[in-house]
């Protein structure tokens, strides 16, 4: 899908929504769509221990793909230039989990805006949709997907997917959001992966 772009959240929002929700840990196998400039990776790759620099704990892995240049993030294997929603893109991630499967989602991913916030909104829910299709053939069950959206009308259409294929869904409004953003996570856990959402 052209006209995808990063959405740039903070590294401290990552971590506040982390910390609030214990998404992340060691050991952790965690796929980052959409992850430019790299927050998300940056927050997965010290709570997976992706680097190992804990010794004590479980070694973890992060891949972050984006349509964009990132600059290299220790620990981190990073498929810059890719568009996750592409068959190519998505089969490099599978050779890069070597036959295992996912423990969290994760999805950054915004398009390019129009002007138009219903197309803005339909464009982004249709990323999200993708990162869904892509959970059942990648993630554990019991998995974790996170996904941002700009809140609209197809909003409880997406809600009514995840809820398919997790046992609990919820709406994350993140606290350093105005009162008056569009901008939310949808947090789906306990993956089960029984349907095709879309």
């Amino acid at each position: 899908m052209r006209g995808i772009k990063h959405s740039g959240t903070h590294p401290s929002l990552a971590r506040r929504i982390n910390d609030r929700f214990h998404i992340l840990k060691p050991g952790h196998v965690v796929v980052d769509c959409g992850s430019a400039p790299g927050s998300w990776c940056q927050v997965a790759a010290h709570k997976v221990n992706a680097n190992g620099e804990d010794e004590t704990k479980p070694r973890g892995t992060v891949i972050g793909i984006d349509l964009q240049s990132m600059v290299p993030i220790e620990g981190v294997h990073l498929l810059p230039h890719c568009d996750f929603t592409t068959e190519s893109t998505q089969m490099k991630v599978k050779d890069l989990l070597h036959g295992k499967k996912a423990d969290v989602l994760l999805s950054d991913m915004a398009p390019s805006a129009t002007g138009i916030k219903s197309h803005n909104h339909e464009a982004i829910v249709g990323l999200c949709f993708s990162v869904l299709r892509f959970s059942l053939s990648v993630l554990n069950n019991g998995g974790t997907i996170v996904c941002k959206l700009w809140s609209g009308g197809d909003q409880p259409r997406l809600e009514r997917a995840m809820k398919i294929i997790c046992d609990s869904v919820r709406v994350v409004k993140p606290d350093a959001s105005r009162d008056d953003s569009a901008e939310i996570f949808m947090l789906g856990r306990g993956f089960k992966g029984s349907r095709n959402p879309s």
